[in-house]
């Protein structure tokens, strides 16, 4: 009781605080979710370029004499 009368009632700087902190981490997740699908798109890719190296026939290089 004592505290309640002292205290100033910060309730909405408190979840003023939990807001922005939520907005923050929702931002960063934003973030990582983005590199996350560029990242599975470079790898797509990769797997396509060795699986098209893998049908294509050997290639022989002619050596030229020196």
């Amino acid at each position: 009781m004592l505290a309640s009368t002292t205290l100033p009632d910060n309730a909405g700087y408190v979840a003023a605080a939990y807001l922005v902190f939520l907005a923050l981490l929702l931002i960063y997740v934003g973030i990582m979710a983005y590199k996350l699908v560029k990242v599975q798109r470079y790898v797509v890719e990769i797997n396509e370029l060795v699986a098209d190296e893998a049908t294509e026939p050997p290639r022989v290089r002619e050596e030229t004499p020196a």
